[in-house]
């Protein structure tokens, strides 16, 4: 006796490859998606560090040195 499982269904057939279709493309833009948020992470840490690297240290704050209290 045959399984009925096995037997041949269009309409199943047609249903699971719009499915696989949806879920290719879902996966295609969530790749894409990654892929341009990591170059982004990696540009900015990359500029982050060479501003870090390359930026001369500001000149120390001139304090004065005795304070007048004010009176109220």
């Amino acid at each position: 006796m045959s399984n009925p499982w096995l037997k041949k269904n269009p309409l199943m057939s047609m249903w699971l490859s719009a499915a696989n279709s949806a879920a290719g493309s879902a996966r295609g833009r969530m790749t894409a998606q990654a892929r341009r948020a990591g170059t982004s992470a990696a540009s900015s840490a990359s500029s982050e560090w060479i501003k870090l690297w390359t930026t001369p240290p500001k000149p120390a704050r001139s304090t004065p040195t005795t304070r007048v209290k004010k009176r109220r």
